[in-house]
């Protein structure tokens, strides 16, 4: 593996859309802007807010345009949202967010269990969402995020070539960036190393960003992997709160504070201060009333020997 100090990590915080959405209770809205706000306090400067998608089916995001208002009032946030369609785009367009992610499944069958569409029949919404953002002259940028790149609960084993059809026709449509996601915690290390290669040998620095799961304990593991194929932007959620109602058991998406930890120790700078971190989980953990939470940092805390590659930077 090649040596990761003096390289810049950026971590985006999922855990308002990609967290909260898995959990049965709605987190009133100034709790939420309490959370952008610490989270940005504490360095972070990537933020998925939330997601355009009907309140009806999703009431925990219902106030994703609020939250995006408020995100857009921190300097040098970059502000992202989920978008599940051309209409959840149009909302996003109109929001004023940096960044729209659109999911896109390579499984068929997690596919028309996610969103009611074939992976195919979502390449085609792309192309819309595309043609939507520049009718609008609007410099959003278009993400779409390939899940279920490692396997699926549902459908078992997922062709690698599949995923790298499905990510060339999503730049094809009108994607600007794309990235990989273990929806439901099949990755191993050696998988992940040789995907992301593979996906950076066709999509270039297209390749925005891994997603991993924590489901069977390998979160972290997996990241060491997409480092060593250069991929330097991760997902994480406070707490590690999350994960997908198609894979049973799942233990949430990587932890936040951890990630934060081990990409700090191994040299590479977040920019974020892991012990404002900490206080935010537990106002979080606090906030959120006894729902599962994970992740092992905050109880063991730092290792007296910790050294910050931020803070040398400083």
């Amino acid at each position: 593996m090649s040596s990761p100090s003096n390289r810049p990590a950026i971590i985006s915080e999922v855990g308002l859309r990609d967290g909260l959405q898995s959990l049965s209770m709605t987190l009133p809205t100034e709790r939420k802007l309490a959370w952008i706000q610490a989270a940005y306090d504490a360095g972070l400067r990537e933020i998925e807010v939330g997601s355009f998608v009907p309140p009806r089916l999703m009431p925990q995001l219902a106030d994703t345009a609020e939250l995006v208002a408020f995100a857009r009032t921190l300097e040098a946030l970059f502000v992202t949202v989920l978008v599940p369609n051309l209409k959840g785009a149009e909302l996003a367009i109109a929001s004023g967010a940096d960044l729209m992610l659109l999911p896109l499944s390579a499984s068929h069958a997690h596919s028309l269990a996610n969103v009611r569409k074939t992976p195919d029949a979502m390449i085609e919404e792309v192309a819309r969402i595309r043609e939507a953002r520049d009718a609008a002259a609007s410099d959003i940028l278009i993400e779409v995020g390939i899940g279920t790149a490692f396997g699926c609960t549902l459908q078992g084993d997922v062709p690698r070539d599949e995923v790298l059809r499905l990510m060339e026709a999503a730049l094809a449509a009108g994607a600007e960036r794309v990235s990989l996601a273990d929806t439901v915690g099949y990755a191993d290390p050696h998988g992940v190393r040789e995907l992301f290669v593979a996906a950076r040998e066709l999509a270039g620095d297209a390749l925005w960003r891994a997603h991993f799961h924590d489901t069977r304990g390998l979160a972290l593991a997996n990241t060491t992997a997409a480092l060593d194929a250069g991929i330097t932007r991760f997902d994480a959620s406070l707490a590690g709160i999350g994960g997908c109602p198609h894979a049973p058991g799942a233990s949430g998406n990587t932890t936040t504070e951890d990630l934060v930890f081990m990409l700090e120790a191994m040299g590479l700078a977040t920019g974020v201060d892991i012990d404002r971190l900490l206080d935010l989980r537990a106002d979080l953990v606090g906030w959120l009333d006894g729902e599962t939470t994970h992740g092992t940092l905050w109880r063991a805390g730092l290792p007296r020997t910790f050294c910050s590659a931020s803070s040398s930077l400083a």
